[in-house]
């Protein structure tokens, strides 16, 4: 709960943020149409307004338009647009997300917002992702320039907390090309240059059956600039009040119209890069903890796995680590942990070089023809700790724990461990950091291409068409330094398995292994530093690289004015129609040596496949009645669309609708639909890779009764003493599955707008929102798992840990996708809009988006319980559902000049390990956690505007109080990436200038 003090500056914040969002959003989006990061895999880190006048055709404003209040973002009903058309010359209609339709301002239902270009720049933003996560409706389970480990670099969009898989993002109208990292793949939103956008509408409602599979949660259509006959260049820099955190940009566009104005061409660069951020420049980042005790407890800091090495007996009786070169001998404590993030990046470092061109040439009102073209390269560095030896995972057959052997000469247990052990030679084993290997380091580079040409225009009496293909293809290549070959490591110390089929196998001590393998040179001392000779043997740089490539046709009719219906103030119909054809294709080679298990980095399999569709879409809008008694407009909309998938059959999705306008002021709207999303390439065909998820081990220093019974019943010998190597992480097995079924849902909204007539330029609106999906797609967390079986939940997924024999621990969990049971999730979504012209020169605009979760149910396991996560915090992923988030604008607009304050909150949440709170455990036994919740957090920015000529001026301060990010046990940044990873550079100073020539 909120308190009260709390509450009431949300309250504030709700009723200052009533704005014009309407005019000027609406007006401008008429415009035209810890091991290492490599691929997407977790690492070890230890081990609209409504206006009565007429649109003039869209020409996109230039980047340097004179300064003006810059609203929030409005959410509007659907005005419709589903291709980069522009809106006629003289006419209401208006083309927005969410239908094949244009429509009038009051005759939609669906929610849409819509954000301006300016709106964005006033952010200071340079990534649309970066921008995206301002928005309340935006969700945490995306991939974020916070995401170094594991995220390959990309930035892709969450819609509601549904996963950055179920939102379809297009671009222009149409499907754009995905990246992809290698495990998952999104549209890359660092690959999209923020100078170039006109505007971008969120339909907040499900699409699938206009736009096709994906569009589960929603859309997010990016309008790019069209139709220039100016230029513009823009300077953009920025710093954080650390002095790090650097960023640097340059973009510029030039138009030109020809042959009297029937054609154009438009071209458009920008390049851009970014200074990451570590760790270690961060106060609140510099060490992370591991544990969350409770009270009297310890809370550990960095990693079990040393430079100076964690060495434990095979009776479990000793834990010793070393000094001196590995050559003097202590007990074990947590002084002897290391503190990997001082090591680790924070903020990804990147850079993005972008070019596209635009061009279109008008015949008659029967053809125009028209192409566009988008390249960007991308590369993206950043840096882990050094590797962490431990043992062998899957599909490897080498030892799945580092030993050395009794009869090693230079075992403690035969040294005496400098009078620390007295009894016979036994096997020790050997968990450590190579950090004279240095820093992993992760480059990942990314080439992406789309091209679209077609033709579009009037058939006969209204009917028009357009006709498309677009061609879209992405590489990505994936370089990891430093990462190790663990085959030529065991070489090193002389390590012979004695059946080396079997990981579970005894070794010896046989240096032969060693003269046997040429560059190899026999370590004298296992515990100590590798010799430059022998880092040169045993260091491994991996390779990885994958490709997709897209190809669609689609074909699109529509008649906005059919017929006009027989009785008083009826209005028209319109019909819109279309086919579409799309193959995509997705494949990943990973590293050779990587793959087969043998280096030290996480293994991966390949992955390889491809699906194609064809679909046929109708949608028919009638308007029953305009300008009737208590029926200012009542509108209903009806759209469904067939599927046929080549790998998953056939499906069919619909959509209604209703927009009621009784009176003048209120607008009252509801949709229905279904949803459909097919399983992607890596759901079905993702080659087995591990991952390091965010977890624990219930298994490690355990205090339950119940856990440690079970922990013991399944292998464990003393769970109450074992310490987690994993260090915040349970290492995952993950793949994909041919048997996967498609996912179906239902979404349905309801709402009203009040937009009084006496009040100028105020308007209000409510939106309840709900979705159900079905057969949800997704592995299971780790996290689950283990609890499951060792907490008394369900023994049955015991199966699915794998433990070392030898050091039981765990050596990885099987959590490949399976279909689970379900989601359930719904809120409200709160606008107020307002402009009110102060005095001549002065202008004060106040807009707020305020987003209320009510539900978020998820369901594990057909036929299970379902489990409201609404309000929680899965503090070792990272993810949450606040139930309260809010986005607030209020700019003051005097002549030329304009000042900006944004204000953005995140409610507070408590904590959950994924099924259950973690003060739920306290009640059941008293101080088992220290934290159990998060507070709620505001953050403000402010910014600065000034137009001269042709001349803008524009700078600010992102987290002007310079805000720290709540603290989060997440084992890495010690803060939640996916919910504050916009607070982690801290205070942050931009400047840009821009001038239109």
């Amino acid at each position: 709960m909120m308190s009260t003090s709390r509450r009431h500056l949300l309250l504030c914040a709700s009723i200052l943020g009533v704005g014009t969002l309407s005019g000027t959003a609406f007006a401008a989006s008429t415009t035209q149409p810890e091991h290492r990061s490599h691929k997407a895999v977790h690492h070890k880190t230890a081990a609209s307004t409504t206006t009565s006048k007429a649109v003039k055709p869209a020409v996109a404003a230039p980047v340097t338009a004179p300064s003006v209040a810059v609203p929030v973002a409005s959410t509007r009903k659907a005005k419709a647009i589903f291709a980069p058309a522009a809106v006629e010359g003289g006419s209401e209609s208006m083309v927005v997300t969410g239908s094949a339709l244009r429509s009038s301002n009051n005759q939609n239902a669906n929610p849409v917002q819509i954000v301006t270009s300016k709106q964005i720049q006033m952010t200071g933003a340079t990534s649309v992702g970066d921008f995206l996560q301002r928005l309340p409706s935006m969700g945490s389970g995306g991939t974020y320039n916070s995401s170094t480990n594991g995220g390959g670099g990309m930035s892709c969009a969450d819609l509601r907390n549904l996963g950055q898989q179920r939102v379809l993002v297009l671009i222009d109208g149409k499907r754009t090309t995905l990246n992809t990292n290698g495990t998952s793949s999104c549209v890359d939103m660092n690959t999209i240059p923020v100078q170039a956008i006109a505007s971008i509408e969120v339909l907040k409602d499900g699409g699938s059956e206009l736009y096709g599979a994906d569009a589960v949660s929603g859309v997010i259509n990016i309008k790019l600039k069209h139709n220039l006959n100016t230029g513009n260049i823009t300077l953009h820099g920025g710093i954080s009040d650390l002095g790090d955190g650097k960023n640097g940009q340059i973009s510029a566009y030039k138009g030109w119209n020809f042959d009297h104005d029937k054609g154009n061409l438009t071209l458009f660069a920008q390049y851009q890069t970014n200074q990451g951020v570590m760790n270690r420049n961060r106060d609140w980042a510099y060490s992370a903890a591991q544990n969350n005790p409770g009270a009297g407890g310890t809370v550990k800091y960095g990693s079990a796995i040393p430079p100076n090495g964690q060495i434990s007996t095979a009776d479990g009786n000793y834990a010793w680590s070393t000094s001196n070169n590995g050559t003097q001998f202590h007990n074990w404590s947590n002084s002897d942990r290391y503190n990997f993030a001082r090591q680790s990046s924070l903020l990804n470092s990147w850079q993005d070089a972008t070019a596209n061109g635009d061009f279109h040439y008008d015949f008659n009102r029967h053809l125009t023809v028209y192409s566009n073209a988008m390249y960007s390269h991308r590369t993206t560095s950043t840096f882990m700790a050094a590797e962490p030896t431990s043992g062998s995972v899957p599909p490897s057959t080498l030892p799945n724990v580092l030993t050395i052997p009794a009869n090693d000469p230079y075992n403690p247990t035969v040294t005496g461990a400098n009078g620390l052990y007295s009894g016979d030679p036994q096997d020790v084993q050997l968990y450590r950091r190579l950090t004279e290997m240095g820093n992993r380091r992760t480059e990942t580079s990314s080439d992406t291409v789309t091209g679209m040409f077609g033709a579009k225009g009037e058939i006969t009496h209204k009917w028009m068409y357009d006709v498309s293909y677009t061609y879209g293809n992405s590489q990505m290549a994936d370089v990891g330094e430093n990462m190790g070959n663990y085959q030529h490591l065991l070489n090193t110390y002389g390590i012979q398995q004695l059946d080396p089929s079997d990981p579970n196998s005894g070794v010896r001590y046989n240096p032969a292994v060693c003269q046997a393998s040429a560059g190899c040179t026999l370590s004298t001392n296992p515990f100590g530093k590798l010799t430059p000779e022998q880092i040169k043997y045993v260091n491994y740089n991996t390779h990885d690289n994958a490709t997709y490539q897209m190809r669609d046709l689609n074909v699109r009719i529509n008649n906005n004015d059919v017929v006009k219906m027989p009785w008083a103030n009826g209005g028209r119909l319109g019909i819109a129609l279309g086919m579409e054809h799309r193959s995509e294709q997705l494949s990943y080679h990973p590293d050779p040596l990587a793959a087969a298990g043998l280096s030290m980095t996480n293994p991966s399999g390949a992955t390889g496949g491809g699906f194609s569709v064809s679909e046929a879409y109708l949608e028919g809008r009638l308007n029953l009645l305009h300008n009737a008694p208590f029926a200012k407009d009542l509108t209903i909309d009806g759209q469904g669309r067939f599927s046929s998938y080549n790998n998953v059959g056939d499906t069919e999705n619909w959509k209604t609708s209703i927009n009621w306008q009784p009176v003048r002021d209120v607008h009252l709207r509801a949709t229905l639909g279904t949803s459909f999303r097919q399983p992607n390439v890596y759901e079905l065909y993702g080659g087995q890779y591990l991952n390091y998820l965010p977890g624990a081990d219930p298994c490690t220093e355990a205090t339950s009764p119940t856990v440690i019974a079970n922990c013991m019943k399944h292998g464990v010998s003393s769970p109450q003493t074992m310490q987690d190597v994993n260090s915040g992480q349970i290492p995952s097995l993950t793949g994909g599955n041919a048997k996967l079924k498609p996912e179906t849902g239902r979404t349905y909204t309801f709402g009203a707008e009040f937009t009084p007539h006496w009040i100028p330029g105020l308007s209000a609106s409510i939106e309840y929102w709900h979705y159900t999906l079905k057969n949800l797609i997704s592995p299971l967390s780790p996290q689950y798992i283990v609890n499951q079986c060792y907490q008394g939940g369900n023994e049955s997924y015991c199966s699915d840990i794998n433990r070392s024999s030898i050091s039981q621990q765990i050596n990885d969990v099987s959590t490949f996708y399976v279909n689970q049971g379900g989601l359930k999730t719904g809120g409200i979504d709160f606008d107020l809009d307002y402009r009110i012209r102060v005095t001549p020169h002065d202008v004060l605009t106040i807009s707020n988006n305020f987003q209320q979760l009510i539900s978020y149910l998820q369901q594990f396991q057909a036929g299970g319980q379902w489990d409201n996560l609404a309000g929680r915090l899965m503090y070792t992923t990272g993810n949450g559902q606040p139930r309260v988030r809010d986005y607030a604008t209020a700019t003051w607009q005097h002549g030329n000049f304009s000042f900006t304050y944004m204000m953005n909150y995140t409610g507070g949440m408590m904590w959950n390990d994924g099924e259950t709170d973690l003060a739920a455990y306290n009640r059941q036994s008293p101080g088992s956690y220290g934290r159990v919740k998060t507070p709620g957090i505001f953050t403000h920015d402010i910014s600065v505007g000034y137009h001269y000529n042709d001349w803008n001026f524009t700078g600010g301060v992102n987290n002007l109080l310079d805000k720290n990010p709540p603290y989060v046990v997440d084992g890495s940044t010690n803060s939640a990436q996916g919910l504050y990873g916009s607070m982690y550079m801290g205070r942050y100073a931009w400047l840009q200038i821009s001038r239109d020539f």
